[in-house]
């Protein structure tokens, strides 16, 4: 049987929230681990990070993750707004070192501030007994493209307490299974979620890929070929690579799948069920008042 986790971000509008909010009423009947939201460069979105968790633990049966950065706060500032969470109830956390702010080309260490995810965790685990989940980059890091210095970091942020690592998206199995088998051989134990990322659009797609240092195979781009101004077809192209990634992932053992929704629900769901997940009968979607 397959677990899966979704990911969504803090809406900017109330036009985006909206449709936030049907794609987690939609997805919420699957049963999801958790769900998290993610967080801005530089502590950009943390009041609307900070809404869309309270309302998900207050209106929905789902377990939210909220992202927390180092990037662009104190390590007091930190705890405060882990503090805050403890104490309306939220228990997982997903911590980020965090991309540079606007305008810096390279990261650098906030001063007075966690310098890394490591630190981050650390800081997390002594606040509070937080279930925390970090990050990981089975083709190394953007700023170092080094396996080796990956599996360091990600095996420093498991020392510090994390409970599992979700990685960057990706499109070749094999990348994510020798990473995998690497950290193994590392001492690395806890779950490493493979992140997926249904292609809804190849153009954006490839802008993250190069901003997370994510390989985009050569065969993909004629799949999407012309679909520019036809979203239905590109739709179904998306799910059918997807599918496909998901099932061969699944022929090699991966039980548990992390995938980043963009906040919409048709090409997750379609995927869910693809996987055999189903409705579960009688799953809350809203919490008793």
């Amino acid at each position: 049987m397959f677990s899966v986790s979704f990911e969504f971000f803090p809406p900017k509008s109330p036009e985006s929230e909206e449709a936030l909010w049907r794609a987690i009423t939609r997805l919420a009947p699957l049963a999801p681990k958790f769900v998290s939201v993610t967080y801005g460069a530089g502590g950009s979105t943390r009041e609307r990070t900070h809404r869309t968790v309270k309302r998900i633990l207050d209106e929905t049966a789902l377990i939210p993750a909220a992202h927390l950065t180092c990037v662009g706060a104190t390590t007091a500032e930190l705890d405060a707004v882990a503090d805050e969470y403890w104490a309306s109830g939220v228990r997982h956390l997903v911590a980020l070192r965090g991309d540079p702010p606007a305008g810096a080309t390279a990261y650098t260490p906030t001063p007075g501030g966690y310098a890394y995810a490591s630190d981050l965790v650390m800081g997390l685990k002594r606040r509070h007994d937080f279930d925390v989940s970090v990050a990981t980059f089975p083709e190394g890091h953007p700023d170092t493209l080094s396996l080796d210095r990956e599996l360091d970091n990600l095996k420093r942020k498991i020392d510090a307490g994390a409970s599992r690592a979700i990685t960057q998206f990706f499109f070749d199995n094999w990348t994510y299974l020798k990473f995998v088998d690497r950290a193994r051989k590392a001492g690395i134990t806890v779950p490493i979620i493979p992140g997926i990322m249904p292609v809804s659009n190849f153009t954006q797609m490839t802008r993250f890929a190069q901003m997370a240092g994510a390989s985009v195979p050569r065969s993909l781009a004629p799949l999407f070929e012309d679909l520019e101004n036809d979203p239905e077809t590109r739709k179904l192209v998306a799910v059918t690579v997807a599918a496909d990634q998901c099932q061969k992932l699944a022929e090699a053992g991966v039980t548990e799948f992390h995938f980043y929704t963009l906040n919409r629900a048709d090409l997750t769901y379609a995927l869910c069920h693809i996987l055999g997940l189903r409705p579960t009968a009688g799953n809350p979607q809203r919490r008793a008042p």
